[in-house]
């Protein structure tokens, strides 16, 4: 189980896991020694499933970005559903796709150079697939927040 000292960590390293164990130290009211064997047993439990880097603006900005709303076929079955999921997670270019409750079924934030790229991706993933009965894409102009941390509050 996670104790307050787990959160406070997973919170800080969320937002920057290039901090030192000596400057989280200066946050958590623990030792640098205590704070790297809690951040690698984090890690080894799967807390912590991965690190990545997120690129700056500077390198992304010009790059064609489309969320994508998926209606799928009344009559997919779990096959073609699976299938298409499959596709879509072996796509590098989908960034993010969630399945949704309402008017649609499939959500995407699709990443590509150019509208060719983006053009040849939906006609390979979705269009040629029975199983969508057809799709929305709306394309960013400009980017107002991107926050992919969740805050791990304690609970009373």
């Amino acid at each position: 189980m996670l104790d307050r000292f787990d959160l406070k960590l997973l919170n800080l390293v969320q937002r920057d896991d290039g901090r030192t164990a000596d400057s989280l130290a200066s946050d958590v009211a623990l030792s640098s020694s205590a704070i790297a064997r809690r951040l690698r047993r984090l890690r080894r439990d799967g807390w912590i499933a991965r690190t990545i880097a997120l690129l700056s603006p500077r390198l992304t900005a010009r790059r064609l970005r489309a969320i994508v709303l998926v209606q799928l076929s009344e009559h997919a079955d779990h096959r073609g559903i699976d299938a298409l999921v499959q596709r879509l997670a072996a796509t590098p270019q989908v960034q993010f796709a969630v399945a949704v409750a309402g008017p649609h079924d499939i959500v995407l934030l699709i990443d590509c150079g150019d509208m060719e790229e983006f053009t040849s991706i939906a006609d390979r993933v979705l269009v040629a697939d029975p199983t969508v009965r057809r799709y929305e894409t709306s394309f960013v102009k400009r980017e107002l927040k991107f926050a992919p941390f969740v805050d791990l509050a304690e609970r009373p």
